[in-house]
């Protein structure tokens, strides 16, 4: 296997991810902003598991513009695929949105992967060989009221997957989204128990997605089985939309 960067490797589905992707046997550059323990302590977890895989930890806040030079000048090594997964939600109304946090959502969800990646990309290029996913969100696809901005940013990452993946295919790279519906993650608690349970009873499986069955979905476009799935916008969210 090769090296993976993970971004938001301190979340709930970032931490999952690593797991998934250290059992398939890649090295790993966990990468953090403020989850510094969090990250830590799945990278002693990991290396005590996998003695012979690397598992790094590197910490730059990607919401402002010398993020991006931080983190890549942190990487000491070749990374084989990446998994861009940093994000935090915003409810609210449009237009109490301030100006200051349009603009670190867009250097978040947009600025910094398509910068990060320009540079990434160039080495998997000249080996022909790269994966690239983009932990992306439903309402990317439909769109949430009171959740515009994150809406926003989230469809344009979906639309910068699907183009990306067609200038880069003839090089042996795949590039995909994962839109995950509602997860069972720290960011739901932004909503109250009443809120979480009407979203439950929307939902035709009845419950959220697990942390864990993002990152199945994650390592399995990771594996050379799907080399042939690029381009496409993944929403795993128990037939609550199709």
């Amino acid at each position: 296997m090769g090296t993976t960067l993970i971004t938001g490797a301190s979340g709930a589905i970032g931490r999952e991810t690593a797991r998934k992707l250290a059992e398939a046997g890649e090295s790993l550059y966990l990468h953090f902003n403020t989850g510094k323990e969090r990250v830590r302590q799945i990278a002693d977890e990991l290396s005590r598991i996998y003695p012979n895989q690397t598992f790094s930890c590197i910490q730059a806040d990607l919401s402002v513009e010398s993020g991006t030079d931080k983190l890549l000048d942190q990487l000491d090594g070749p990374v084989t695929n990446v998994v861009y997964n940093c994000g935090k939600s915003l409810v609210g109304l449009f237009q109490d949105t301030t100006p200051q946090t349009v603009k670190e959502f867009i250097q978040l969800q947009l600025t910094s992967p398509f910068l990060i990646l320009q540079k990434l990309i160039q080495p998997m290029i000249r080996v022909r060989k790269g994966k690239v996913i983009i932990v992306s969100s439903i309402w990317g696809l439909t769109g949430a009221s009171t959740e515009v901005l994150y809406s926003m940013v989230k469809g344009g990452q979906n639309t910068f997957v699907k183009a990306l993946a067609k200038e880069v295919a003839p090089s042996g790279i795949s590039v995909n989204a994962v839109a995950p519906g509602a997860v069972d993650t720290p960011m739901m608690n932004e909503f109250d128990e009443e809120d979480i349970e009407q979203v439950r009873q929307d939902i035709p499986m009845g419950r959220l997605a697990r942390p864990e069955e993002v990152a199945s979905l994650i390592r399995f476009l990771i594996t050379p089985e799907a080399d042939y799935i690029s381009g496409q916008v993944l929403s795993i969210n128990g037939a609550w939309y199709c």
